[in-house]
């Protein structure tokens, strides 16, 4: 039997190419649309295809998506199952967050999904021995499971057979076997509640739509699976006419295995017995790597696929009231088989048309939910159309779809809410475009305004990750596991928040040992943050080997942060120096007041001043975090306690628990220039600068109101000391 769908379902051809997603290629393409559109009577597809190259590209700057998974990773990694000190969880972000790299203008994430198994549980195919060694998040312990088939493709059940234990010599895991007795050790999956249209399983449902900027999110338990399952054993080594997925992927992809997640086919779920012990295998790992191996033209194909069948609410869905025939996962799959089974030639021609590539797809979608058949990527005998979709009128509808009517559609219901985006009323453009040109112009200004406004996107990630990082840091107590976390998931990301959180780790351990002894745990964490800073790592552990050198332990922490957290305000201001207005040595001089050296800090905040007090409206800020406020004197303790109790608000609003630069700098110099006696006539520019701070920057921020009417009524007493009444 052909590895193969039939022809009829899915056309032959496809080739990936590193080369052809050059940006060569790309820019090469939008041209020649570019010179179409010049043209009063060309294809609107064109337009629409031009404004999809120039929106949905890989962005220059971090993600806020990214940032949000990133966080969830690192905050879940630090958590126990069952409140066993022992277990840990191991996350892997997974879904839309994972699988794409272009960030297109419209929402294309509607949650983050998130992956996570104990690292005390492993699963095996039937058959396998046991590994002898295992990657290093594992525990000691290790109870295997043994992949058990069921009678339907895809779905199995785990037979607990092997406890492994790791040899404290060699680091490698002996096995003991248990004892057969399937009744009892057939593990349970985790929820039997679950949707009867959900292709991918049960999740754990966290709602974050109650703070801003932050998407809910749901995550799935699984079970580790290290090798690449039997069932899909002739993936690797079909026939593949066209070279992709290529070697280089392949290999990946089988390298990282699979997972199983707990939850039973839906024609199994009301079965009492089958319910709670039926398990999918999941191949979620292997559609990261393959989907982030595509091409942009194919990204935007597949997002503009789900847009199209969640616009026209064809998916499963809450606001649903009959029953669904379509998942994400079908999209998906029509996608993967495409990019294996259509030649270069297809993705890339000579009348190069994202519009058209989309309709001849949902034609091939089409004919399969006619016919009832898709085709499981991976395991060669698992239908996803079975008989029991209700197919409806969408397979007509899809048929119907051609390059004209899609293009209309994209126009209205994809660039248009784009255009709600932007201000000025940019949607009033579309209120005659029944000419290329005038259509081409609102589109233009759409793309124009994606482009100047990119830096102020960066400015709003750079805040989020900086509150977040902090905020998990401050409230979860850190453990190493979630270090690596924390460390692995931001340096993927942007090495600027790797440098932040290494230095907010250590100012957390700092605060930790200044208030308790120096524990295991904590210089297990230490060791974890600095095992590539040598010199301080050996400073450090000096430091802890005499218990009695507390202090000067926590003063070595408090530098290395500073220094650290300098760094990280040189690498930001290399790129937001054009919209905003952010000064590098705020940390410096917030040190040397700390430890003593005035005249230092009075030169540092001083320079500071001067650039921080005209600037525009974006400045940066300094946190009061826990973590912070222990470089702070007491007054400025006092007065974010004050902050806090006047408005209780502060805690959850990322503004009202920071300070601006300019504030601390302008309290920073006050106090230098008081403890070093300046002149009056230095005090009196001082509440000039104190006054034009208020007017310009303090407004609606109560801790910086609070802090400049401190300075100055100090100010005003050092006057009156010396003047007299």
């Amino acid at each position: 039997m052909s590895n193969r769908p039939d022809l009829q379902c899915v056309s032959l051809g496809f080739t990936q190419r590193h080369t052809w997603r050059t940006a060569h290629y790309l820019q090469s393409r939008v041209k020649h649309v570019d010179s179409v559109m010049a043209d009063e009577y060309c294809d609107i597809s064109e337009i629409v295809t031009a404004f999809l190259l120039n929106t949905c590209r890989r962005p220059p700057w971090p993600r806020m998506y990214d940032l949000q998974a990133a966080v969830v990773c690192a905050v879940t990694a630090g958590e126990h199952p069952d409140d066993d000190e022992e277990a840990e969880f191991i996350p892997l972000t997974t879904g839309s967050v994972a699988e794409f790299y272009i960030e297109p203008m419209l929402p294309y994430v509607g949650d983050i999904d998130m992956m996570f198994y104990w690292n005390t549980l492993l699963a095996i195919p039937q058959g396998h021995p046991p590994a002898t060694q295992l990657p290093a998040e594992f525990h000691n312990y290790v109870e295997v499971f043994e992949i058990i088939d069921s009678h339907l493709p895809a779905y199995v059940y785990l037979l607990l057979r092997y406890r492994l234990t790791q040899c404290t010599e060699n680091k490698n895991y002996n096995y003991s076997e248990f004892d057969e007795d399937e009744e009892i050790k057939l593990l349970l999956n985790t929820d039997n509640e679950v949707d009867e249209n959900d292709v991918h399983g049960p999740a754990l449902f966290h709602d974050n739509s109650h703070i801003p900027r932050l998407l809910s999110v749901d995550g799935v338990l699984c079970v580790r699976c290290l090798s690449w399952p039997p069932q899909a054993a002739d993936w690797p080594t079909r026939h593949r006419n066209y070279g992709w997925p290529d070697s280089t992927t392949l290999g990946r992809v089988v390298c990282n295995g699979c997972d199983v997640v707990g939850v039973a086919h839906r024609q199994c779920r009301q079965d009492e017995w089958i319910g709670k012990r039926q398990w999918r295998l999941s191949f979620s790992r292997a559609e990261i790597v393959l989907i982030n191996s595509w091409a942009q033209v194919q990204q935007i194909t597949y997002h503009l696929l789900r847009v199209y069948i969640k616009t026209e609410r064809l998916t499963e869905s809450a606001h649903n009231s009959v029953s669904s025939t379509l998942s994400n996962y079908h999209i998906k799959t029509l996608m993967l088989w495409a990019c294996e089974l259509k030649s270069e030639s297809w993705w890339r021609t000579e009348n190069f048309n994202l519009v058209k590539i989309c309709a001849e797809l949902l034609n091939t979608l089409s004919v399969w939910l006619t016919d009832r058949r898709c085709r499981h990527y991976f395991i060669n005998n698992c239908n996803l159309l079975d008989n029991s979709f209700n197919v409806g009128t969408v397979a007509n509808k899809f048929m119907s779809l051609d390059k004209d009517c899609l293009s209309a559609w994209l126009v209205n219901n994809y660039i248009k809410p784009c255009a709600k985006l932007c201000p000025n009323n940019m949607l009033l453009l579309f209120d005659d475009v029944r000419c290329c040109a005038k259509l081409q112009n609102a589109v233009s200004e759409i793309v124009r305004w994606k482009r100047d406004t990119s830096l102020y996107h960066f400015w709003r990630v750079v805040d989020f990750a900086e509150y977040n990082i902090l905020h998990k840091v401050s409230a979860c107590s850190l453990t190493v596991r979630s270090c690596v976390c924390w460390m692995e998931e931001l340096a993927k990301i942007d090495k600027r928040f790797f440098v932040y959180f290494s230095a907010v780790a250590l100012l957390h351990v700092a605060r930790k040992v200044s208030r308790n002894c120096l524990s295991d745990k904590l210089k297990d964490i230490l060791l974890t943050i600095l095992q590539n800073d040598f010199s301080c790592c050996y400073s450090v552990f000096s430091l802890c080997n005499n218990k009695r050198s507390a202090p000067e332990l926590v003063e070595l922490l408090h530098k290395s942060a500073v220094e650290r957290l300098t760094t990280y305000r040189q690498l930001v201001a290399q790129d937001v120096g054009s919209i905003g207005t952010i000064v590098t040595t705020d940390f410096e001089a917030l040190y040397a007041y700390k430890r003593g050296d005035y005249q230092q800090c009075l030169q540092l905040s001083t320079q500071n001043v001067r650039t921080l007090l005209y600037a525009g409206r974006y400045i940066a800020e300094v946190p009061t975090f826990p973590e912070f406020i222990q470089l702070m004197d007491d007054d400025i303790v006092s007065l974010t306690a004050l902050t806090l109790i006047v408005s209780p608000k502060c805690r959850t609003h990322s503004n009202d628990t920071c300070i601006l630069q300019v504030t601390l700098s302008l309290y920073l110099m006050t106090r230098c220039q008081l403890k070093l006696h300046h002149s009056v006539t230095s005090l009196v520019q001082t509440l000039f600068y104190i006054d034009d701070a208020e007017r310009r920057h303090s407004r609606r921020r109560t801790l910086d109101q609070l802090t400049l009417k401190l300075i100055e009524h100090k100010v005003y007493l050092a006057m009156l000391t010396r003047w007299g009444p």
